[in-house]
């Protein structure tokens, strides 16, 4: 305290000097001055003592780094913002029947590997082949993308892909120039979330893929699965059932509504195509010749199950040399009309 008194004393002394020098103030300015001088200087070193100055100093340098802190934080969600494409930049969504669909999962499906069609809800992310592989309880599958714009696919949305881990992105694969993708896949007929990034925009792109379980081989359907004769009840009879093909170029028709044979819960299908141009067919790799009748192409051939694609082969002879071409047919068990009985 000592060395504080002899502060005051001399900066007291500066200035009564000065007033005595300018020869200005008399005894009540001069004491009013000391006495003031004396009180501001002992404040000054009381808030020093006290740390009151370096504690607003020190709050201030907090407040610059807070701000600071903020604008950074404000420019990395501006970042990552950019790097997800917004809706405007995306192509229309695709017309699709989602909200009909129930989910098919694993316990539904046979261990095996099934080309299985992809439904994309943007039409620059199409995926012209896919093989899904069913085994240990879980799904996957190897999509084939039908160009090689895609460096990235994440299991999510965009936003969910830029906030990721760089490891959990899936890479491609490239095979003989072309690209796929090998993706887990939680149930088919459930739309899944799969942000694609775009190595030319730079930017993820949110698309939505749905695994149709009707284009499966009914040989990968579980116990249960099929809608079957004997799960509708039908009796040993005759019925109609309306048919849609498809496959091929587009252009191949068969009639509909077909006839279709019930006996002993088993069930045979009349298909008959809309040309003479088609010899025999193959379901599940067995060979069913046409039938000696007059007029198109006339085939009676197996149906496990309706309201599934079941995949057919139909070999064609309208070309230079014979053609075995893919479809599907598709039975729709709503539309069965009984005719007689067997």
């Amino acid at each position: 305290m000592n060395v504080k008194n002899s502060k005051i004393k001399a900066i007291v002394s500066i200035m009564i000097c000065a007033q005595l020098m300018t020869g200005c103030g008399a005894g009540n300015t001069q004491q009013t001055i000391q006495q003031n001088t004396m009180e501001n200087a002992q404040t000054r070193e009381e808030r020093t003592e006290s740390g009151q100055i370096a504690e607003t100093q020190e709050e201030q340098a907090e407040s610059g780094q807070t701000a600071e802190t903020q604008d950074m934080q404000s420019q990395t969600e501006q970042t990552a913002s950019d790097k997800v494409a917004t809706a405007d930049e995306m192509a229309s969504a695709q017309e699709n029947d989602w909200e009909t669909l129930t989910p098919v999962y694993v316990d539904s499906l046979k261990e095996g590997t099934y080309s299985v069609v992809v439904d994309s809800s943007s039409s620059m992310f199409k995926i012209p082949a896919c093989e899904l592989t069913v085994e240990n309880g879980e799904m996957t599958a190897v999509m084939t993308m039908s160009g090689t714009g895609y460096l990235y696919v994440y299991m999510g949305t965009g936003a969910e892909a830029v906030e990721a881990a760089e490891e959990d992105y899936i890479s491609f694969a490239e095979d003989n120039g072309v690209h796929t993708f090998t993706v887990p896949v939680d149930a088919l007929d459930q739309p899944i979330n799969c942000a694609a990034y775009s190595k030319k925009k730079e930017k993820w792109y949110d698309r939505q893929l749905v695994f149709r379980s009707d284009s499966l081989p009914q040989k990968a359907l579980g116990e249960g699965t099929l809608v079957t004769a004997e799960s509708l009840g039908l009796e040993d009879g005759t019925y109609t059932v309306e048919v849609a093909l498809e496959g091929g170029s587009g252009k191949a028709s068969v009639e509909s509504p077909c006839t279709i044979t019930v006996k002993n819960q088993k069930v045979t299908a009349t298909i008959i195509w809309g040309s003479s141009n088609y010899d025999y067919m193959l379901v599940d790799g067995e060979k069913y010749e046409m039938l000696p009748t007059e007029g198109n192409s006339t085939f009676e051939i197996p149906v496990a199950g309706f309201d599934w694609k079941l995949a057919v082969v139909a070999d064609t002879v309208a070309m230079s040399t014979p053609h075995e071409i893919d479809y599907t047919l598709y039975f729709n068990s709503a539309t069965l009309q009984k005719v007689s009985e067997s």
